[in-house]
């Protein structure tokens, strides 16, 4: 009966009317996530999600690997990316990612986030648009072909044999492969759209975002409840940091003086992590190696696995403190030498009993 009232004298449902899209008109932009596959890094699981590009007219599309969440940095750097491949800009940009990357952008900020993207926009000429929050169909015209394009990740995944990856950067190859085959679909659409598009500016807009940190005397800098280590010559400088979505550069001065791989907090109810490098701070290791015996780094000091094995044998076959000296001695000529090489060569020397500070800088 109800069904009836509806039929009969209920409000009329919403009309879905369908859409023409001329060339060069729109773009859109969002983030989708791979639930079928879960990708890892050597090994490591790779939090990430894709973002996707699409002209509306022709469905020619870009795919980028970004890790972590939404945010305005990946979205500023995914578009911009997309733009100059697809060689120019539409006159209109859509994206429902605000509300999330506005979330995840954390840390203070000059401007609104819409401000931000209005900018981002206006830089190439495009209107900026956004989808109504709730209302999903508005998002039509990306939605299914994030499915396409998932599926197309996935299967390249079964045919590999394996969906984990010796480098994001080979994932990355992988995503873009697969938009690739679905844009060879839209070739003759896409040439006709292409040709409709604005040029592009002569500069990007800085998809980063800019905070400042001093150096701590640990050689330690905080980003995002990330310690990071720093060259330890930095000790005390206050450093200019433009953090990515998966990389911060630091700068003193005009002059960058270090780049970091952007770590992110992983597993239920951590809030804070270390990403250390034993390279920034082995010259201070070296002087003080009885530090590593209580130093609270001490499991990532040791670069992976194999050292840590390692150093479990030293302080099996050796005094604490001889063992410390001889596995700083190690890192150190690792910094150097290369961690396989030096490793092969504890390995040898442990086997026959005759491993001292002193071959070890041979």
């Amino acid at each position: 009966r109800v069904q009836t009232w509806k039929v009969l004298y209920g409000p009329a449902p919403e009309v879905m009317f369908e859409l023409r899209h001329q060339p060069g008109v729109m773009g859109i932009s969002d983030f989708t996530k791979l639930k079928r596959v879960s990708v890892t890094i050597q090994g490591e699981p790779c939090v990430h999600l894709i973002y996707h590009y699409r002209l509306t007219y022709s469905g020619w599309q870009y795919a980028q690997v970004v890790q972590g969440g939404e945010s305005f940095v990946a979205l500023a750097e995914g578009l911009q990316n997309a733009l100059h491949a697809s060689g120019g800009s539409p006159k209109q940009h859509r994206t429902d990612s605000l509300s999330a990357a506005d979330r995840n952008l954390g840390g203070k900020r000059q401007k609104p986030l819409t401000q931000l993207y209005d900018a981002l926009c206006d830089h190439y000429r495009m209107e900026p648009t956004r989808n109504n929050r709730g209302v999903t169909y508005e998002n039509g015209a990306i939605e299914s072909p994030h499915v396409h394009l998932k599926n197309r990740i996935e299967q390249a995944s079964y045919l590999r044999g394996s969906a984990d990856f010796p480098s994001v950067e080979a994932y990355q190859a992988v995503v873009a492969a697969a938009a690739e085959g679905l844009n060879r679909q839209h070739a003759d659409k896409f040439a006709v759209e292409r040709a409709a598009l604005q040029p592009l500016p002569k500069y990007r807009v800085p998809d980063y975002e800019i905070l400042t940190a001093r150096v701590s005397r640990h050689s330690t800098i905080e980003v995002r409840c990330i310690l990071y280590t720093v060259p330890s010559r930095l000790i005390g400088q206050r450093v200019e940091l433009h953090i990515y979505h998966d990389r911060i550069l630091g700068f003193w001065g005009q002059t960058q003086v270090f780049a970091l791989t952007r770590m992110r907090v992983q597993g239920n109810g951590k809030r804070r992590g270390r990403c250390i490098d034993y390279r920034h701070v082995i010259e201070g290791l070296r002087r003080k190696p009885r530090a590593l015996l209580y130093c609270t780094w001490q499991k990532e000091l040791l670069p992976n696995e194999r050292y840590r094995q390692l150093w479990n044998q030293l302080k099996t076959d050796y005094e604490r403190d001889r063992a410390a000296r001889l596995m700083v001695e190690a890192l150190y000529q690792a910094a150097t030498h290369g961690e396989d090489r030096v490793a092969d060569y504890l390995e040898r020397e442990l086997a026959a009993g005759s491993l001292t500070p002193q071959r070890l800088q041979v």
